[in-house]
């Protein structure tokens, strides 16, 4: 992998970056201050709290995704809630299979995550030589070497016994100490606690969120008018109890996310705005690249990535395209992207294809959006556990059609007498089964005399089955003329992690004027930037505040953040530290502003200036920051500006 380098091409020093970021206050470590008490013994690691630029960033982030996707797709936002009963976590399949692998370091009481430690054990003796970051370390012989890169190549493909013969094989120890690890084992990342005084029904933190969109789908289909396909979106907070959380705001147990749920029918996965999208190129990594031990993506269309089922349909590949448009329209750096294909050991367990937009840092390739085909399967478990049909409804075009089907009916009378309280469980578990199923059934009750069912949910006695007789159930073959098509939609999911977009943008646009490291400057695109405009007087006169609070009442009167620093630092300073605040433009009043009420612009990027008057730079600003005005077309048509005092020395 290349080394990361900052946006002008030098070679990338983090240590300078988070200097900036945390003088700057963009986030902060959460509890900081009982951290470092005295007899502390808590755990605060994963937590941030996002400082006034942090916040302004990100809101600007969410809004721009919301106008991106939401208004422009005509998408059904809801807001669901974060606490979530369990069985609604155990049917989707989180409360049994959302879990990463982890070491424990039996010396220091460690624990570590078993693919992230393989990775970086291996990645650290690339760089630096067989006993990794020791001195004087041996260089790795080709062999090996190759043998190492393959093994990252496809390092999310190993499940947890894979990785424990990777971490016998090779020896590998947690860095810090030395010390061996124990055999990988599952840990489930979700929070568990309970609601109520009894303290009788668990819960979890959602780790997404998705599955309130999806329990809302009959209602929403509703709302749209029974129309397909549509979309819901969800921007809120979701939890993951990481194991080591580490890497600032990249990898954290609270996080903001944004996600969209696209239905669709399964036999129809064309959009109807593909053309839009399909000559845009994409840096693709697929499945094949990766088992052969190869890391470099390729450029390829979606349209031709479409037809040659790299990318499974025309909806998956129409949003992996929108994907790319708003990570550029945030300002993420294009060399900078790339969209991996999730292997198969890796593959979510409601995924059957999935990419992950990833986003080159200084710690290496970070997930940052991933856009999954969920297929049929939230729905479908949803509504075999509840009895509600999560379905779509429409009316066939064509002449009515014969249809043949098994259908089990239950004595709701004899049921009720029998089973009492767990008759709804009953009846509830026999209009779950499926087709296969009733027509198995159907030959055993014919010939037995009785069934043995699995109930959805465990009667009161805690048996997960009942036996029915023929005198309760009856299944028989049925013909009926259909009118309707009834179908349970695929599931398309763009979802963000707008702490790591966020982040790995700061790092993206980061770098410092020639020659001079200490002034830093984060080229944040207008559209986001925490700030649009810096009002500067020429000092600290009197005379220049009532002209200060007035540009600054117009420009917030066009809807544009701006902030007023007339500190006693000198100009070049009071710019310079907005320049690390990411704040694109810059206004001086200064004695002519007395004069003849004219005022001077400036643009962060390249220090020049223009002036003009005040209606004239204001309505600049404003232009550029609607994007229907370049800089430079605003230098040819205003004066350009240069005097003594003024300037960023």
């Amino acid at each position: 992998m290349a080394p990361m380098t900052t946006l002008k091409g030098d070679p990338f020093n983090r240590t300078g970056f988070e200097s900036v970021t945390k003088r700057r206050l963009f986030f902060t470590e959460s509890f900081e201050i009982y951290r470092t008490a005295p007899n502390f013994q808590g755990d605060n690691r994963g937590l941030y709290d996002y400082g006034p630029p942090g916040c302004a960033l990100q809101a600007n982030i969410v809004d721009l995704w919301r106008k991106h996707f939401v208004l422009e797709e005509n998408m059904l936002e809801v807001d669901c809630t974060v606490i979530t009963p369990e069985p609604v976590l155990k049917t989707s399949g989180h409360v049994d299979k959302f879990a990463d692998w982890m070491c424990k370091d039996p010396v220091r009481g460690e624990y570590l995550r078993a693919d992230h430690l393989v990775e970086n054990v291996l990645a650290s003796r690339l760089a630096r030589g067989v006993n990794g970051s020791s001195k004087n370390s041996a260089k790795l012989d080709d062999a090996t070497a190759t043998e190492y890169r393959n093994i990252l190549a496809k390092i999310d493909n190993y499940d947890g016994a894979e990785l424990g013969d990777l971490i016998t094989k090779f020896d590998i120890r947690n860095p810090d100490g030395n010390g061996e690890v124990l055999p990988p084992i599952p840990f489930n990342l979700m929070f568990k606690s309970t609601v109520g005084p009894s303290a009788a029904a668990p819960v979890y933190l959602r780790p997404e969120t998705a599955q309130g969109q999806f329990l809302n789908f009959r209602k929403l289909l509703d709302f749209n008018q029974g129309a397909m396909p549509f979309a819901s979106a969800s921007i809120g907070k979701s939890y993951r109890n990481e194991i080591s959380p580490r890497s600032g705001l990249l990898r954290v147990r609270e996080f903001l996310m944004a996600e969209i749920e696209h239905y669709v029918d399964p036999e129809k996965k064309e959009h109807e705005r593909f053309v839009e999208v399909a000559q845009i190129e994409l840096p693709l990594l697929d499945k094949t690249t990766q088992l052969a031990g190869q890391t470099a993506p390729r450029n390829v269309s979606i349209e031709d990535a479409v037809k040659s089922r790299t990318v499974d349909n025309e909806t998956l590949g129409y949003f992996l395209g929108r994907i790319m448009l708003f990570l550029l329209k945030i300002g993420v750096d294009p060399s900078k992207i790339r969209f991996r294909q999730h292997l198969d050991n890796e593959m979510a367990h409601y995924a059957c294809d999935c990419w992950d937009a990833e986003l080159l840092t200084s710690y290496g390739w970070i997930e940052c959006v991933g856009c999954a085909d969920r297929s049929a399967y939230d729905l479908t478990v949803h509504s075999k556990f509840t009895g509600t049909p999560l379905v779509v409804k429409e009316a066939l075009r064509t002449d009515p059609v014969k249809v043949e089907s098994w259908q089990a009916s239950l004595d709701k009378k004899l049921v009720g007498s029998t089973f009492r309280t767990d008759a709804k469980a009953v009846q509830v578990s026999v209009e779950a089964l499926e087709q296969p199923v009733l027509e198995k059934l159907a030959a055993e009750l014919y010939a037995k005399g009785s069934v043995t069912v699995a109930t959805t949910t465990p009667l009161a006695n805690g048996s997960p089955t009942v036996t029915l007789s023929r005198d309760l159930l009856m299944i028989q073959k049925v013909t009926r003329l259909q009118t309707v098509r009834e179908y349970t939609p695929n599931v398309i999911e763009p979802s963000f992690g707008i702490g790591r977009i966020l982040y790995c943008l700061l790092e993206q646009v980061y770098w410092h004027r020639p020659k001079d490291v200490a002034r830093a400057v984060l080229s944040l695109p207008l559209a986001v930037a925490p700030t649009k405009v810096l009002i500067v007087p020429i000092s600290a006169q009197a005379q220049f505040t009532p002209i200060t609070r007035k540009l600054s009442s117009r420009l917030r009167a066009l809807g544009i953040a701006n902030n007023v620093d007339s500190s006693g630092a000198s100009i070049g300073k009071r710019y310079a530290r907005n320049d690390e605040l990411g704040t694109p433009l810059g206004i001086t009043v200064d004695f002519d502003t007395v004069a003849n009420g004219s005022i001077t612009l400036r643009e962060r990027d390249t220090t020049s200036q223009v002036r003009g008057s005040e209606d004239e730079v204001l309505q600049a600003a404003k232009n550029m920051i609607d994007g229907t005005e370049s800089w430079q077309q605003i230098i040819e048509r205003l004066t350009p500006f240069s005097a003594h005092g003024q300037n960023d020395d």
